[in-house]
């Protein structure tokens, strides 16, 4: 019986994880890729201007499922004054029993071409692993297919973009993420039938009136997911820099929209961050709420490269 039971878990885990190109569950994502760290969508992001960023991100999605979706993310990303970024991201995710963590390297090469716009390449490389978490069954944890499926072997995985940024405020990016798919076609880097294929984005910040410190940056986004349409991202980021205070908000066409708000704590260099993604379909009966913290943590900050 305890066989059964855990066969059982196993195979729920992997339709949570697999099921979503009809229940969106991971489309969610990581909201913070549009505007408060878009280094986690795009390798050419680290380093941009000059200074240490550093952010932590949870996300919880499908609050009212047990064992839905948990993301999160470690990120750091540094440039001292000069043309080369330097990043390292630790993401996982855990679906049910399955988890996957991904461990990331970046190069970004930030090449002026003219007096206020760049050029930004970029590449991350490292290692990926996908696992059944011992400390979940709650069954025979000798069970065969969880040692079967526990063998799988890391594999190798990366991201590539490239962004042209000016200091006027356009950024047009596109970045391939999951190159593990793509170029060693490996059996565990398809586990997930809705990994993303590519991101692009477009977007340009606006400031209001000549002697405020107001800001509207509307966004355009286009993500491919593996096994869904493409989807499309459409919003912006309201930022108050007199009051160290940002709001956002997206509606994207997988029928989500999100909500965001973020804010500089008094006298410090952190930054924290909170977004709720709601679904307007069929999933928001069931499986609705997805919230996301998130701290950034800023050093050696001066006036942007030129």
């Amino acid at each position: 019986m305890r066989a059964i039971k855990i066969t059982s878990y196993f195979i729920i885990s992997i339709v949570l994880m697999m099921g979503t190109k009809q229940a969106n569950a991971q489309l969610a994502g990581l909201q913070s890729i549009y505007f408060d760290n878009q280094y986690l969508a795009n390798p050419a992001m680290a380093g941009l201007d000059k200074g240490l960023n550093l952010n932590a991100g949870y996300q919880a999605q499908w609050t009212s499922v047990p064992g839905g979706p948990r993301l999160q993310d470690l990120t750091a990303d540094y440039n001292s004054g000069n043309r080369v970024g330097l990043g390292f991201i630790v993401n996982n995710d855990a679906t049910g029993l399955i988890s996957r963590t991904r461990i990331l390297g970046t190069y970004a090469y930030h090449l002026p071409v003219s007096e206020t716009g760049k050029l930004n390449f970029g590449l991350s490389f490292g290692v990926n692993d996908s696992y059944i978490d011992y400390s979940k069954i709650n069954g025979d944890q000798g069970d065969v297919s969880v040692g079967l499926f526990n063998q799988r072997r890391i594999y190798l995985d990366g991201d590539v973009g490239i962004a042209y940024t000016t200091e006027s405020g356009l950024n047009i990016q596109a970045a391939v993420p999951n190159l593990g798919s793509i170029l060693f076609n490996s059996d565990g880097s398809n586990l997930a039938v809705d990994r993303s294929t590519f991101y692009t984005a477009i977007s340009y910040k606006y400031q209001l009136g000549d002697y405020t410190r107001i800001t509207v940056e509307p966004k355009l986004a286009y993500r491919g997911v593996k096994g869904f349409q493409d989807i499309a991202d459409i919003g912006g980021n309201l930022t108050l820099d007199d009051y160290g205070l940002n709001m956002m908000g997206l509606y994207h066409t997988n029928k989500a929209f999100t909500a965001g708000i973020g804010f500089n704590l008094p006298l410090s260099p952190i930054r924290v961050l909170f977004s709720y993604t709601g679904n307007a379909g069929a999933l928001g009966y069931y499986a609705n709420n997805t919230f996301e913290f998130g701290l950034k943590y800023m050093l050696f900050k001066t006036n942007k490269n030129p």
